[in-house]
């Protein structure tokens, strides 16, 4: 009875999984309740005149949605598909789902075939028949089994699984992650595209300064220091233009080298960035909004889950660890007498190990195991405050940049005005030609600082876009795809992810 009973104890302790990892509770968030409000933070743009996210979340909106640019959506559709980063990051899940198998495996038994013949010899005087040489046959199955009574193979299991699901994060991190990416890589070209003009029109504008003072001072009516200093304007936008031009073969080879391939010659026609119309006012929502939206949250989580399952397994080490291993087959001393009645051969040998001096070996494992999920708490709680920080960096520069853009308009405008009316005053003998290289200056400095802020603005966009979930799915409606999601590059391993999910 009391043999049963033991039998039916251990049955139930595998039925259930138990281990003797501590019981998980996730960390509380170490952030505000809220997003910071007021001041900058109360002046988010609004519609009038932009395509409007109609209150859905970044996670919700397809980025075929959130950009318009079909350039811009062709080029994120290649790097999805050639990013070698990205390809890292699916390997990575891969092979982690294939390590989860591995451990897995460890709490079902074990059976080989085996087959054996060996031949020996015995010395005459230790044998009881006189015979010196022998020879066996074996032909059979061997079993063996590691009784998991304290959890040790579930805690392992559940670690390596924990492990898997947090890479398979990191995957949709890293693919979130791409999107944006590209996505600012091409509006730096389209600034870059926008400075290279400025500067080409300050450039011509320069030059026929220039001329016109170099008449006059061939004629004898202009000075030299206005002909030097209507070349220094020259010069200086002749240098600006190739550090442009440096700056956009440059560009083009980062942009290049994210989506994996050469420029595709037939992409589509790119829009201005004056029309590149990104939604504007897609909700913030509550940092705890975040837990679920941000796969880099979920995967320091699930870190921290496999920190916690490997102390279930530190703990086991100090029990006794069960096995239990058999044989049955067939053994003859010739091979025509292996299957012949009475050659049936098994064993059985249970075992129990219990540690009693491991010089302190399993103390360490359990000080290291607690240690290291104090660690993947702290890096778990890290992430969450990074996320919030970048939601609301994001937030205050969406709530400054469109006054910033307005007031830099008003300047242009009238560095603009104020070089018409140097150039009509130096015309007319009033002023110096210095008033006009001061204006022209200041001219081209506002208009650099009016196309940079633009382009800032739109990569804010962007990545507050990343910051706050969206970048997964391509349309919106679409069903968001598994974290692990198999994919369509590397055929020989892709289903490898799949199975791994439906297993755990």
């Amino acid at each position: 009875m009391q043999k049963h009973s033991l039998i039916a104890v251990a049955v139930a302790f595998l039925a259930a999984g138990c281990t003797l990892a501590p019981h998980y509770e996730r960390p509380a968030a170490p952030t505000a309740a809220t997003f910071p409000s007021g001041g900058v933070y109360d002046q988010q743009p609004g519609t009038a005149g932009a395509r409007s996210a109609n209150g859905q979340a970044a996670a919700d909106i397809g980025w075929r949605d959130f950009f318009v640019d079909q350039r811009l959506q062709e080029l994120i559709a290649i790097a999805l598909k050639n990013n070698r980063d990205l390809r890292v990051s699916v390997l990575n899940m891969q092979a982690s789902a294939a390590q989860y198998r591995i451990v897995r495996a460890g709490l079902l038994p074990t059976l080989d075939a085996a087959a054996s013949g060996t031949r020996q010899r015995t010395p005459k005087d230790l044998t009881f028949t006189g015979q010196t040489l022998s020879t066996t046959y074996s032909v059979g199955l061997n079993a063996s089994w590691e009784i998991d009574f304290f959890g040790r193979v579930q805690s392992l299991k559940d670690q390596a699984l924990a492990t898997y699901l947090g890479t398979a994060q990191a995957r949709k991190a890293a693919e979130i992650s791409l999107v944006s990416q590209v996505a600012n890589q091409y509006m730096t070209l389209l600034e870059l595209y926008d400075l290279q003009k400025v500067t080409e029109d300050t450039l011509a504008n320069a030059k026929e300064s220039y001329r016109i003072t170099k008449v006059q001072f061939d004629n004898g009516t202009g000075t030299e220091l206005d002909l030097r200093q209507a070349e220094t304007v020259v010069e200086t936008a002749n240098a600006n233009l190739q550090s442009q031009a440096r700056l956009l073969a440059q560009a083009e080879n980062a942009l290049v080298l994210l989506i994996g391939e050469p420029l595709p010659v037939d992409l589509p026609r790119g829009l201005p960035s004056g029309d590149q119309n990104l939604l504007t006012d897609i909700p913030a929502g509550l940092p705890s909004d975040l837990l679920t939206r941000r796969p880099d949250i979920m995967e320091a989580e699930q870190n921290l889950l496999a920190a916690n399952a490997n102390i279930g397994a530190a703990r086991a080490a100090f029990f006794p660890k069960v096995s239990l291993t058999g044989s049955f087959g067939t053994l003859s001393p010739t091979l025509g007498g292996l299957f012949k009645p009475g050659s049936a051969a098994w064993s059985f040998a249970p075992s129990i190990t219990l540690p009693i001096f491991e010089g302190g070996q399993n103390l360490a494992n359990l000080d290291l195991a607690n240690i290291q999920k104090k660690e993947q708490i702290a890096t778990y709680e890290k992430a969450i405050q990074t996320a919030f920080r970048e939601v609301a960096d994001g937030l205050a520069a969406r709530g400054t940049y469109d006054q910033q853009i307005a007031a830099l308009e008003r300047d242009t405008a009238a560095e603009q005005r104020r070089l018409d009316l140097s150039n009509l005053r130096y015309k007319n003998g009033v002023d110096s030609y210095l008033t006009v290289l001061t204006a022209q200056t200041a001219l081209y400095e506002a208009q650099r600082s009016l196309v940079t802020a633009r382009m800032e603005r739109l990569q804010n966009l962007v990545t507050l876009y990343q910051a706050l979930g969206g970048g997964w799915i391509e349309h919106t409606g679409d069903q968001p795809r598994p974290a692990d999601a198999p994919v369509d590059y590397g055929a020989a391993s892709a289903p490898v992810a799949a199975s791994a999910a439906t297993a755990g």
